[in-house]
């Protein structure tokens, strides 16, 4: 099994965990919300039956990024991981829109019922467990260089700030501050359609073919520096689902003959996939320039 499939495997663990803390972590707080009078518990829950849908996505994204290539998808299906994040992108949004939107109707209509307290424990230990569940999938995505984990990873995150915002809430009605439930939505609302605007921009720009400038700078630089190296004519990266992909056109001196000009191809592979952390395939295109021609 290659070290990409083996990644893609831990990314598919990483979904399973927040697919299995919804489900247990939804049916908890509907239970409980509607046992103990809890609206903004009982709203908690329902959002978590809403990541259920984003985390599916995410795995059936791994799923299909698994497969190899076919003669329909030359490069492999990795993309694939990143379409999941885009959906998923879009969930959140979906879901920090509406808790905004919710928070605003209930500044005008606000509730008389006093939910227990115990609802207010289940909201807390619920943003314990998803936050834990946060820093697992972050720490394993920045690990395995994963889009679609990542995403997964901040809609955990989310989900925490949701359910401490249903917390404030509930212990504020204890207390006759029912304002405190509406504004505690209203600002993580804000944060959640934050967070999903930032990675749908990420994966847009991924998905058309976009790449950092500034890296792209520091590669082309680098391969300017080696020898035999004459110019560099042109170069472009792309992202493949975590991984990237550069093409590099160089100029070398005419009279090399082919053996001597693939050396430096390889060189040049070799070089930026060892200084450039996700660098899985290096294209080189070499052609003959003249002596007097300057590095560009």
């Amino acid at each position: 099994m290659s070290d990409k499939s083996v990644e893609i495997g831990q990314g598919e663990l990483g979904s399973w965990i927040s697919i299995i803390s919804y489900i247990s972590l939804a049916a908890l707080k509907l239970f409980i919300g509607y046992l103990f009078l809890s609206k903004a518990l009982v709203a908690d829950g329902l959002n978590n039956t809403t990541d259920i849908v984003g985390s599916i996505a995410v795995l059936i994204g791994f799923k299909i990024a698994k497969l190899p290539p076919d003669p329909d998808h030359t490069y492999g299906h990795y993309r694939a991981e990143t379409i999941a994040s885009m959906i998923a992108s879009l969930i959140m949004l979906a879901v920090g829109i509406n808790v905004v939107y919710q928070s605003i109707q209930n500044v005008f209509n606000p509730s008389t019922e006093v939910p227990s307290l115990i609802t207010a424990w289940v909201a807390l230990v619920a943003a314990i467990v998803m936050y834990i569940v946060y820093r697992y999938n972050i720490q394993l995505a920045e690990r395995i260089k994963s889009d679609g984990l990542k995403a997964v990873a901040l809609d955990n995150r989310s989900d925490a700030m949701v359910s401490i915002g249903a917390a404030i809430g509930i212990i504020g009605s204890q207390f006759g501050f029912s304002w405190l439930d509406p504004l505690a939505a209203l600002i993580v609302g804000i944060i959640i359609i934050k967070t999903a605007w930032e990675i749908f921009r990420e994966t847009s720009h991924n998905l058309s073919d976009g790449y950092e400038a500034d890296i792209l700078e520091e590669m082309k630089a680098e391969v300017d520096q080696l020898e035999d190296v004459k110019s560099i004519i042109d170069i472009k990266a792309r992202k493949l689902g975590s991984s990237t992909i550069v093409d590099v056109t160089i100029g070398v001196d005419p009279t090399m003959n082919v053996a001597e000009s693939h050396q430096i191809t390889e060189v040049i592979e070799e070089h930026l996939m060892r200084h450039y952390e996700g660098v899985a395939r290096v294209h080189v295109h070499v052609e003959p320039v003249k002596e007097s021609v300057k590095k560009v």
